[in-house]
């Protein structure tokens, strides 16, 4: 292995576990178009295959998570108990997917996608309205008031309240997965075979359908990804390694990678909030839809209308 390849990924990795630390977006959603779209016109040495591809963007993001993770809980804004019952589902099924990766022509990794990222570049592109839980006194203490009226036996707390490091506080409603849990298992399923789609289901979930402020909704994400994108990493290395060795993991990108993502991992969390989550998100709503033109593309050249597995 040449372990001076890939150098040039040590500052793309700072600036995209960066990106993914400000989104609550997993990294993977741009290592693994990087990996299939870019690599290969570098040159033939730099090719992986869609496989390889998922597992390492996977591997890479676990690491930087893992820092992102380390930085929201410094500035308290995970709150645990929301993520558990997106972690009980994702977990399991994202498993299933890395197993079943393995099995899946590259074709239909590709053109897979492609298709993804469309449906997650055409949601975040559209404008949703953001709905703020009222923050002040007078409200709390209303929904105090209204909640004391109900019998004791049905008192069940309907709102939570996170403080942050910096002292403000921020109520919300207490999120339920509910019907919910069809959209985490999807994602997680997604993730497993296509190294996207937990960190993209989850972030729209409490931000947009339970209405959580947008710093705990992107920090309770990052919870929900990493355990989440661990475990699945984890799968896709050992059968890496089943299948080819050692030798079948890219290490000489990944010493370059790790260390970035950790770096990039600590920023992200000290820059959420600086730009404005509707312009970040307008901004890789786009990015998504030229990524998907691209993979297309590539999909393509590839392989053809074929269905030859990789």
């Amino acid at each position: 292995m040449d372990f001076t390849l890939y150098w040039f990924m040590f500052p793309v990795s700072i600036f995209v576990a960066t990106t993914a630390m400000m989104s609550g977006i997993g990294g993977a959603a741009f290592f693994t178009p990087l990996f299939l779209v870019i690599f290969p016109l570098l040159g033939p040495e730099y090719v992986l295959t869609p496989v390889a591809a998922v597992g390492t963007a996977l591997f890479i993001e676990t690491f930087g998570f893992s820092s992102g993770f380390i930085g929201y809980y410094r500035k308290r804004l995970i709150d645990f108990r929301s993520a558990v019952p997106f972690i009980v589902v994702a977990v399991p099924v994202g498993i299933v997917g890395a197993l079943l990766a393995s099995k899946v022509p590259g074709w239909a990794i590709t053109g897979g996608y492609a298709a993804l990222m469309v449906a997650l570049g055409t949601v975040m592109l559209r404008h949703h309205e953001e709905v703020e839980i009222p923050q002040d006194e007078n409200a709390v203490r209303e929904i105090e008031e209204e909640m004391a009226k109900k019998p004791a036996a049905s008192q069940r707390p309907s709102t939570r309240t996170i403080t942050g490091a910096d002292g403000k506080d921020y109520t919300f409603n207490i999120p339920r997965q509910g019907i919910g849990s069809m959209i985490t298992a999807i994602g997680a399923l997604l993730t497993g075979l296509l190294s996207v789609g937990i960190g993209e289901v989850t972030m729209p979930q409490l931000a947009k359908r339970h209405r959580v402020p947008i710093p705990v909704a992107a920090a309770t994400s990052v919870l929900v990804v990493i355990v989440t994108v661990a475990l699945t990493s984890f799968t896709h290395i050992a059968a890496l390694i089943g299948g080819g060795g050692l030798s079948a993991v890219p290490w000489h990108l990944l010493v370059y990678a790790i260390p970035a993502v950790v770096i990039g991992g600590q920023i992200g969390p000290r820059m959420q909030g600086k730009i404005a989550h509707r312009t970040m998100e307008r901004a890789i709503g786009t990015l998504f839809l030229v990524i998907a033109v691209a993979m297309v593309f590539v999909a393509y050249n590839k392989y053809g209308i074929s269905t030859a597995p990789h």
